[in-house]
């Protein structure tokens, strides 16, 4: 049922109510005051520095034609990313997602987009299931390995367990497999670590726990540290490129500092990066772009800050490992990316301009994210038929159905295969 058009206007003059006590036309000088005065450095309340520029903070601008026929810093750029078919809970009990990972070459590499890791995780209540393989199996000629994972038990989070599990293993897993077919650049698709992961340690007891306790997880987090440590000893970029950052981290310090009106970081930079024109209109004839900072921010500083304890003897100094990232906004989309890559990486000046001429060329000629990290999604994602196929295989084989929901009922076949 629809709303009838009394209702809309209804809701448009509640609308109207708000607006009237919202103005945002301070907000840009508020944003460039921010950006000025107070991330060079960012503290945080006990004084410590949470966030510092790499040089001098600085906004800057290019033109979108321009960059976008820019020659490649890198003659080859590989890029990487993981699916899944989302966790499903079944009628035994069991609660399964499954993942698999691919890289992706510009240009084209036919065996290596042939490659996959994929990954299965189960979890379940029966002490007397075991599912878990000792070994990677391998199959399709040697160009796939696949195995299957036990997710520890807990009593809550039983999907968000499964799925970060089968999610940040096969991504890791491929990287390390793979990372001798990379020769110039690796672009990830997301973070450079696992970020899902790396929160439930910043703001779940019960999670963290999971986390520092268990293999399963403390192993995917070190193989994370050991792709930043594979790829600086080859003297190969690492990038991540992040299309969608839900980070908090800097709005919440730049609240407490001076009352920032911002919801997230993304919704801070646009309007620190957003141009007009004297109508007020946004331009789009260029890209904006900040400068590259060293951050400790949130999830970014929990690898280097000893909140993490971990086996893992790491081969270079600690500042290695610093997440640091610069943000570029294309207004052609209204759309705000961010690039990360370890301090190993971007402490040297020269490589740190490569990495970022090569960011907005992608940027511009894509309007999106770069090539290589589009083709490896396209790899890598599981589409509606393919899960919705996975999970009628997986009800047979264990001879069960999936549990269903009154959404199921609601929303149909589509939401099902889509959830």
């Amino acid at each position: 049922m629809t709303l009838d058009p009394v209702h809309v206007d209804g809701i448009a003059q509640l609308a109207r109510r708000v607006t009237q006590q919202v103005d945002d036309s301070d907000h840009t000088d508020l944003a460039e005051r921010a950006f000025a005065e107070f991330l060079d450095p960012l503290r945080d309340a006990e004084g410590n520095v949470i966030l510092e520029p790499l040089d001098e903070p600085r906004r800057r601008e290019v033109a979108v034609d321009d960059v976008a026929l820019t020659e490649s810093p890198f003659p080859t750029q590989h890029g990487l990313d993981a699916g899944t078919i989302n966790p499903t809970t079944f009628k035994n009990g069991l609660v399964i997602d499954v993942s698999q990972a691919a890289m992706a070459a510009v240009p084209s590499d036919i065996e290596l987009h042939r490659a996959r890791t994929i990954v299965m995780t189960v979890h379940t209540n029966d002490d007397t299931v075991d599912v878990q393989d000792p070994d990677w199996r391998v199959d399709d000629e040697g160009y796939a390995q696949r195995r299957v994972l036990h997710a520890p038990r807990v009593d809550r989070y039983e999907q968000t367990v499964v799925h970060a599990l089968a999610l940040y293993r096969a991504e890791s897993e491929h990287a390390l497999t793979q990372a001798e077919s990379v020769e110039d650049l690796l672009i990830l698709d997301g973070p450079i670590y696992p970020t899902g992961l790396l929160k439930w340690v910043e703001r779940d007891p019960e999670l963290k726990r999971l986390v520092i306790e268990r293999s399963e997880f403390t192993e995917v987090i070190e193989n994370y540290l050991e792709l930043v440590e594979t790829f600086a000893e080859r003297e190969i970029p690492l990038v991540g490129f992040v299309k969608n950052s839900a980070s908090k981290a800097l709005t919440r310090q730049l609240r407490r500092n001076l009352g920032a009106p911002w919801v997230d970081d993304d919704a801070f930079f646009r309007r620190v990066l957003e141009r007009t024109d004297e109508n007020g209109e946004t331009r789009t004839d260029a890209l904006t772009f900040t400068n590259w900072f060293r951050s400790h921010a949130g999830t970014d500083g929990v690898l280097v800050d000893g909140t993490l304890p971990l086996d893992h003897e790491r081969a270079l100094e600690p500042s290695a490992y610093e997440v640091t990232f610069f943000v570029v906004y294309d207004p052609r989309e209204d759309l705000v990316y961010r690039a990360e890559a370890p301090y190993c990486v971007t402490r040297d000046e020269d490589r740190r301009e490569q990495v970022t001429t090569q960011i907005l060329a992608d940027v511009a000629r894509e309007r999106g994210p770069p090539l290589a990290v589009g083709k490896a999604d396209d790899l890598a994602s599981i589409d509606r038929e393919g899960k919705r196929t996975l999970r009628q295989r997986i009800e047979t084989t264990f001879e069960t159905s999936r549990q269903r929901s009154y959404n199921d009922k609601r929303w149909g076949v589509a939401w099902a295969a889509s959830e």
